[in-house]
């Protein structure tokens, strides 16, 4: 008597976390530590000399915190409306910020002193940046204009007035005092020059600018509106480097990490995204517990604080435990090690269950009976569908191999028709599941279709009419995958056949040299006389 083979369920199961160098790095800042604000958190920002204490600017006032004892040791309150933009110099000895009156003031941050107050915008000021001579200072209002303002003379240099709607984000050149960026919710980016007053450079966002921000090198800035954050070569005329799609709501603020060489997005999809500057790949992923509005992140990346809608304040701390932090990366290491055996451990454990008769499941004890109906009735409960589902797709699969799955599906009742075209529709989109779901989705229509006039009205009719709609949408996205792959694979063969004629060429001169005399062949050369 042959052996019965068990349904595998395996097939589909989620492949092992292998953790990387970055979330090791990125995990150590641990638990973080909430405070709550009076209000939303408008912006944060670290001084860049230590103690490396951080501005947090909420409400109506300005509160700098101590990163290690996470406490306020500083409240600006000079405010007589609402505070936008506090941010450093980059010598940590000053501090600006605009408000709600259009106003841009600018303070000591050791004796919280008022030094100097611009005032000539008409709208609300959200963004103030120092420029990188630290003898100016750059405000962006409500008002749609661009401000650029002398410190020494407390008087208004230049104004920008290119924008047709708010200006709520911008950014000063790291590298050179006269170059402004700044984004609108008109969708536009401007650049300025201050030496010309005139606006260099203007690009196309694609919806509402909530952030720009430069690289160190000052060649590159950074957008962030909508769900994308687009990458531009300032030195190329604004070429679009990359976009960024990685957030499904809107993307409130940037910064950058480890030197410039980490990006950090923060969105009100309550995530924080870390991306590698290099590559333009996530390393790494931050949950919070409400929406984010802003984040700053301290120069050796000890601190990592988040902003959020409801005036909470998460201070995530680097944790300096050398011993464990040696562990964890013992552990990365060994990770991808394990990772390789993973197959061979559950192959060989599905075999050791394959004679332990005692374990086998209740599915599998069906089948062999060939009650399709009844094994399809086991696996379509909640705490199977819902904890695995991988099970509940197996069998599927195995029913369709038998082409027992109409028979299974065949008389059955209106609730567990809804319960089964709910699990489709819930597990179609996973690309582990596509496949099978498919196909049993295409049997279903094929059993049903003649009874189709009694579902008219229903619940089922219905879902039945929903998973007809989303069977036509997934073969549309699987028609345009393949057109995508047939394109790139045309790419890849003209690369290759291009790569394969250059190669002939270069090898043709190389000959051609060979064959040519050298100079001291040629002084060299013995004429024969017959």
């Amino acid at each position: 008597m042959s052996k019965f083979k068990q349904t595998n369920a395996q097939i589909y199961a989620k492949s092992a976390t292998v953790l990387s160098p970055d979330t090791i790095y990125w995990k150590k800042l641990g638990v973080p530590t909430l405070v709550k604000e009076f209000g939303a958190i408008d912006f944060i920002d670290f001084s860049p000399v230590e103690p490396y204490e951080f501005a947090v600017t909420a409400s109506v006032r300005v509160q700098i915190y101590n990163p290690v004892t996470k406490l306020v040791v500083k409240n600006i309150s000079k405010f007589q409306e609402g505070a936008h933009g506090g941010s450093y110099r980059s010598d940590g000895e000053l501090l600006v910020a605009g408000d709600d009156l259009g106003k841009v003031r600018i303070f000591d941050p050791s004796s919280k002193s008022m030094l100097r107050c611009f005032d000539g915008h008409k709208a609300p000021v959200h963004r103030t940046f120092f420029n990188a001579d630290r003898h100016h200072v750059s405000s962006f209002s409500d008002d749609k204009t661009v401000r650029y303002w002398d410190i020494a003379t407390e008087k208004h240099v230049s104004t920008f007035s290119e924008h047709s709607d708010y200006v709520r984000a911008g950014c000063t050149s790291p590298v050179s005092p006269n170059i402004i960026v700044s984004g609108g919710y008109d969708k536009k980016i401007n650049m300025y020059d201050t030496r010309t007053k005139e606006k260099v450079l203007t690009l196309d966002h694609g919806s509402p600018v909530e952030s720009v921000i430069f690289l160190p090198s000052g060649g590159i800035f950074i957008s962030a509106g909508g769900t994308s954050v687009n990458v531009y070569d300032a030195l190329a005329g604004g070429r679009k480097i990359a976009q960024l799609s990685q957030h499904h709501k809107t993307i409130t603020c940037l910064t950058l990490a480890s030197e410039g060489k980490r990006l950090l997005s923060g969105s009100l999809d309550r995530h924080v995204k870390i991306y590698d500057i290099a590559t333009y790949q996530v390393v790494h992923t931050i949950d919070n517990s409400n929406a984010v509005l802003s984040l700053g992140v301290s120069k050796q990346d000890d601190t990592l604080v988040t902003g959020m809608v409801d005036g909470l304040i998460a201070i995530h701390r680097r944790d300096v435990d050398k011993d464990k932090d040696d562990a964890e990366l013992k552990k990365a290491r060994q990770s991808k090690a394990r990772a390789r055996y993973e197959n061979i451990f559950e192959s060989a454990d599905q075999k050791i269950g394959e004679f332990r008769h005692d374990r086998i499941e209740q599915f599998d004890r069906m089948l062999r009976q060939y009650e399709y109906s009844k094994a399809l009735d086991s696996v379509m409960v909640p705490s199977v569908m819902g904890k695995t589902p991988e099970k509940t797709v197996a069998l599927i699969k195995e029913l369709i191999r038998r082409k027992g799955l109409d028979r299974a599906l065949t008389k059955r009742t209106h609730q567990f028709l809804v319960r089964f075209i709910s699990f489709l529709l819930r597990n179609i989109g996973d690309y582990r599941f596509t496949a099978a779901l498919v196909d049993a989705a295409n049997i279903l229509l094929d059993v049903y279709e003649a009874d189709f006039q009694q579902f008219a009205g229903t619940e089922v009719g219905k879902m039945l009419i929903n998973l007809s709609r989303r069977l036509k949408k997934e073969e549309q996205i699987i028609g345009d995958f393949l057109e995508v792959q047939g394109l790139l694979e045309m790419i890849s063969a003209a690369a290759d056949v291009g790569q394969a004629v250059n190669e002939d060429e270069e090898a043709e001169k190389v000959l051609e040299k060979e064959l040519q005399a050298s100079a001291n062949a040629q002084k060299q050369a013995v004429i024969n006389i017959d």
